[in-house]
């Protein structure tokens, strides 16, 4: 007998927005929860939005095929969700064909319910959807398994070392056969439009007076934490960089050393705009980003591939300086995500963690996978500033 009601969960993405792209949709059973159906597909070179669509279009296209009279969905996608309930606008035209295709679904149905719910509540259809998305950058794998979908969703909680939350070690207690290797993360010090409250991704906006100042109150106390430094490495913007040359000055002309992937996300259209410019601009667009990493700003980057950068640059330092203190100078972003999975946290950490203009983050990280995070935005050296 088919069902009368039940639950769709459905997601999608691409690597680089737009990028391989692909979607994943889940029936299920709103009372036992066993799965009725499943449905993935690469799509090509797409969007993020145009994937979650898709997604959706599939999972209601299941449903229908199911004969359910009644349909729960439930997405990650804020977007999405807001549009088919007719709250936002669809200023996209690229979308609205697929809103459309969607909406002729939904008629269908004696009633559809659209609900927004965090990432982590939607494991299996983002797991479905990033099979797909590998399948379209020419990574091809199997439709994942109960199994596999479980171990995906344990690798979304993952620390930067790289290592599974099941078999990493869950205690900071000492290691005697180990020894950690330590990251101070700093953040640049002030700019024009840290205090003017302006997205600062890529635009080379160097240090105000006061960030100047900044910079040499942070050399001082890191140079206080960690008299011995293997290395510093800093974003290649010169807000970085003048703060990372004051940093190493003050710890006796350690060698500075640039890495692109340090660099602030690109926040594309929203570059030099104040946050309330964008929000008058581009609610819906920033709704969207604010629900999801995978969302990239108009014109800019995800927080996933930044997340992606981070990840390389974290993997190279625990290979390149095993049990040694490296500084770290970077943006908000970066240090946002490195911390994120350093504590296992929700990316509803990123939207709530505030970092200051040269706050400093300390952390360790052991070869066996073991995180410690010791301090958080520490800003006692800026009081007397």
């Amino acid at each position: 007998m088919a069902p009368r009601v039940v639950v769709v969960e459905a997601d999608g993405g691409s690597r680089g927005n737009p990028g391989p792209a692909g979607y994943g949709a889940v029936v299920r059973d709103p009372e036992t929860g066993e799965v009725l159906a499943e449905r993935s597909e690469s799509i090509g070179t797409a969007t993020n939005n145009v994937a979650e669509y898709q997604g959706l279009i599939a999972g209601l296209t299941a449903a229908a095929e199911l004969g359910a009279a009644e349909v729960d969905v439930r997405m990650d996608s804020k977007l999405v969700v807001e549009q088919m309930c007719g709250r936002w606008q669809i200023k996209h035209p690229g979308l609205r064909p697929l809103a459309a295709q969607a909406a002729g679904l939904v008629g269908r149905f004696a009633a559809v319910r659209f609900a927004w719910i965090p990432r982590e509540q939607n494991r299996h259809a983002d797991a479905l959807a990033n099979a797909a998305m590998d399948a379209a950058a020419g990574r091809p794998a199997p439709a994942p398994t109960t199994a596999a979908i479980d171990a995906a969703a344990g690798r979304l909680a993952a620390t930067t070392t790289g290592s599974d939350p099941a078999t990493a070690p869950a205690s900071w207690e000492p290691r005697p056969s180990f020894t950690a290797t330590r990251l101070i993360l700093v953040r640049h010090g002030e700019t024009a439009y840290t205090e003017q409250r302006r997205y600062s991704g890529r635009g080379d906006v160097p240090l105000s007076e006061r960030g100047r100042a900044q910079a040499r109150a942070t050399a001082t106390r890191v140079a206080a934490l960690a008299p011995s430094v293997a290395a510093v490495l800093s974003s290649p913007l010169s807000r970085c960089t003048q703060t990372a040359a004051a940093i190493a000055g003050a710890l006796g002309g350690v060698p500075v050393r640039t890495e692109d992937d340090l660099i602030e996300c690109d926040f594309g259209d929203w570059e030099g705009r104040t946050f309330a410019e964008v929000r008058a601009q581009w609610p819906g667009e920033m709704d969207a980003w604010l629900a999801s990493p995978r969302i990239a700003p108009p014109g800019g980057e995800s927080f996933t591939h930044v997340a992606e950068r981070c990840h390389r640059v974290v993997a190279g330092l625990l290979k390149a300086y095993p049990g040694e203190t490296v500084v770290v100078v970077s943006h908000v972003s970066p240090i946002k995500l490195v911390l994120r999975d350093a504590l296992a946290a929700s990316d509803a950490f990123l939207h709530r963690l505030f970092l200051d203009a040269a706050g400093i983050s300390v952390l360790d990280m052991w070869p066996d996978g073991g995180v410690a995070v010791r301090t958080v935005n520490d800003t006692a050296h800026l009081s007397a500033g």
